[in-house]
């Protein structure tokens, strides 16, 4: 493999040798400079019609790694929302590197570009900037600072160079080898594959054309799509496609105080947990709209079944009533840890402010109180809306965030009127020894209703969203529990962690995706727009995508809705049991002005489904039978009849209400004028149809198997340009 991944990466000295327009007193060279208190200091478009760009020739080519923008000090209508990234080694031949946007604000921002194909690096001598929309309607863009970053040492790119160009005549002869195949031009197709050595496609797909295209062999076709499912050559098809979100309430909306006894009540800002080795949800504490609750709830997943384990925890050595609070479960030692909480103003006196931590075994059924206050032993002070996770394999848990409770006399938060934030730190279990990490600074700013989530295989924090005052963040960062690093993801799409909504995210190590369930704001000036949503962040590829959205609003409709999917809300708990992939959601505070003391207690699991391998196995046979059918009502009218209520029905999905009718029509084929034999235009017409139609479904079929397995996407004749 050609890899510049062991050079070390270095700022890129370039030119700008091209660009679309620019106002007299903003010219594209202005970018060489990082002034971001000078508001001239910007290229700026003379227009925003499309194509505004500014073209970048590099010294010498290079392995582009990232693009940094730099920001003017202040928000500017000007600043680019959405734009994108080309590059290639000469100006006439690039591809996208990057799609993304800026935030409105003053902060420089890195994206990483893409610079592998097929898992080798490829070089760029030229990066083209093109703006596509500006923060402020109608405004021309401006583009301030731009730093490329990247690998140019000869000797690293000169061998990703050479692979390059060997990759770029491979797959040119690739493309070739598909037109002649497309065209019959089957002398040069042999022609050409003997004198370069170079196959089009995997063996099982050249089989594949052979059974399907050449000899219309459809039963063998079939018998071939079937084992390559079976080997797993369709995993990769589906592991690419959105997820569909099934919600399952899992008991009734309860109408009244009656049942409440084997069951949790209603409550917002109470924790949960999971154990993934016995399928048990731990449930505690929480508001009621009027009381903190102090009760422990265990649910067992298979049999459905509530236990109420302690209906006040405080009374068995453990922790007093709260919500706010914090708690996490170390599942191979059985152990929950719980930490922090809110109280009003009128408890906070310097006596209560102290943060006990609690930790709860699951074996004896019994609290330990681990200290009376961490403030005092290098903890965090009392706190409440921060995060907690926990490193079962080191035996540390990571708190981060959340508000520091001071007393009504005399204190910092008071003298400033701002809120004072609680830092990161680090509790050590076998030694129970608290270390603080960071404290709240730029870096790695401190809030409130954010998410963190530990990865055990990457070894890393992912902390995204929440609040500081009235300042809602959508920043994304990493921090590596091992070396102390922190990164800031510039993903190509913010929406998953868009600010200002109360999320709740989980993270799955094994699949390496981030889910986050986007509900209600706290702040009741931003309820207007209120949708729920879910977001998947594939960490691998950078990329949110949202799978799931409900652009309904209106008491009508979510009362007509409560037992088929979840009222948005917020100061509820949802857990991730990722080895069986389910979610569970409960509670929470539906935001009714008109109810402010209303708590919900529903409950309810989430599946994320794709369509299975076999689904997409019926879905081919499906495909392969259609086009028989097609092929034989050409000829024989009553054998395609017979065909198409026997072995096509067996493959139609009936409850696809598209492909029912899709069906359905099909008999319409049979009834169409044709012409007489004597008014066609001979066999070679029939054969090239047939040869076309089965073409057409072999181009349907491949897009199932693995890229690296298939003929190149492209076409040759698409490459002739018009002029």
């Amino acid at each position: 493999m050609a890899s510049c991944s062991s050079s070390k990466s270095f700022k890129l000295e370039y030119a700008i040798v091209k660009w679309s327009s620019y106002s007299q007193s903003y010219p594209p060279e202005n970018i060489y400079s990082d002034k971001a208190g000078d508001q001239s200091s910007r290229w700026s478009s003379d227009s925003n019609n499309p194509p505004q760009y500014l073209i970048l020739k590099l010294e010498k080519p290079a392995i582009v790694e990232s693009i940094t923008f730099g920001k003017y000090e202040k928000t500017h209508v000007c600043n680019l929302k959405k734009f994108k990234i080309y590059g290639g080694l000469s100006e006439d031949h690039m591809i996208e590197l990057l799609e993304s946007g800026l935030k409105n604000d003053h902060i420089p921002e890195t994206f990483q570009l893409r610079n592998e194909i097929d898992n080798h690096h490829f070089p760029c001598r030229y990066i083209k900037i093109v703006p596509t929309q500006a923060w402020g309607p109608s405004f021309n863009f401006s583009i301030w600072y731009v730093e490329l970053k990247g690998v140019n040492d000869w000797e690293s790119v000169k061998t990703c160079m050479n692979w390059y160009h060997t990759y770029r005549e491979r797959e040119a002869i690739r493309l070739c080898l598909k037109h002649f195949r497309q065209r019959q031009y089957l002398e040069a197709y042999d022609a050409l594959q003997k004198k370069t050595k170079i196959v089009l496609e995997h063996p099982v797909l050249t089989e594949l054309h052979n059974l399907l295209v050449t000899k219309g062999h459809y039963d063998d076709c079939e018998q071939l799509v079937s084992k390559a499912c079976q080997e797993g050559l369709f995993d990769q098809y589906v592991s690419q496609q959105d997820y569909v979100p099934v919600w399952n309430s899992i008991e009734p909306v309860s109408k009244s105080n009656v049942g409440n006894e084997c069951r949790p009540g209603m409550r917002g800002g109470h924790q949960m947990c999971i154990d993934i080795h016995t399928e048990i949800i731990y449930l505690f504490g929480g508001w009621d709209g009027n009381h903190d609750l102090a009760d422990l709830w265990a649910y067992h997943v298979p049999s459905k079944n509530w236990t109420c384990l302690s209906r006040n925890t405080e009374e068995e050595g453990g922790p007093s009533a709260r919500s706010c609070h914090k708690m996490c479960l170390d599942y191979e030692r059985k152990q929950i840890f719980t930490l922090g909480r809110y109280l009003d103003a009128s408890m906070r006196a310097s006596e209560n402010l102290k943060c006990d931590f609690y930790m709860y075994d699951i074996g004896s059924a019994r609290w330990t109180l681990i200290t009376e206050d961490t403030g005092s032993v290098d903890g965090p002070k009392l706190i409440f809306d921060h995060q907690m996770v926990i490193d079962i394999e080191k035996q540390n848990m990571f708190v981060f965030g959340g508000r520091i409770l001071s007393s009504s006399g005399s204190d910092s938060e008071r003298s400033s009127h701002e809120p004072v934030f609680s830092g990161l730190y680090y509790y050590h279990i076998p030694t129970s020894t608290w270390t603080q990490l960071m404290e709240d600074c730029k870096e790695l700013r401190s809030r409130i209703g954010h998410s963190m989530l530990f990865h055990p295989v990457r070894r890393v924090l992912y902390i995204f969203a929440g609040q500081r005052s009235r300042e809602f963040l959508n920043d994304f960062l990493i921090y590596n529990v091992d070396t102390g690093s922190i990164d800031v993801i510039s993903d190509t799409k913010r929406e998953g962690c868009q600010a200002g909504f109360t999320q709740r995210a989980t993270l799955d190590p094994e699949l390496n995706e981030i889910h986050v369930l986007s509900g209600l704001s706290r702040d009741k000036d931003k309820r207007d727009n209120v949708k729920n949503s879910f977001w998947v962040y594939d960490i691998n590829k950078n990329r949110w995508s949202c799978i799931y959205k409900n652009e309904n609003t209106g008491q009508n409709y979510w009362t007509k809705m409560q037992h088929v999917e979840p009222v948005p809300r917020f100061a509820h708990q949802l857990v991730y049991d990722h080895v069986r992939k389910v979610h569970y959601l409960f509670g929470g505070n539906p935001g009714k002005d008109s109810l402010p003391k209303m708590r919900l207690d529903d409950f309810w699991s989430l599946k994320l489904c794709r369509p299975s391998t076999n689904h997409l196995l019926r879905k081919c046979r499906y495909l392969i039978r259609k086009f028989r059918f097609k092929e034989m009502a050409m000829t024989d009218p009553r054998e395609a009849m017979v065909y198409l209520q026997t072995k096509l029905a067996q493959t139609v999905d009936h409850d696809d209400t598209d492909e029912e009718k899709e069906f359905q029509l099909l008999a319409t084929t049979l009834f169409k004028d044709t012409l007489g034999d004597d008014e066609r235009m001979g066999e070679d017409t029939d054969y090239d149809e047939r040869f076309q139609s089965r073409t057409d479904l072999f181009d349907m079929l491949v897009n199932y198997f693995p890229d690296h397995m298939t003929q190149p996407k492209g076409n040759l004749v698409d490459l002739i340009p018009l002029d």
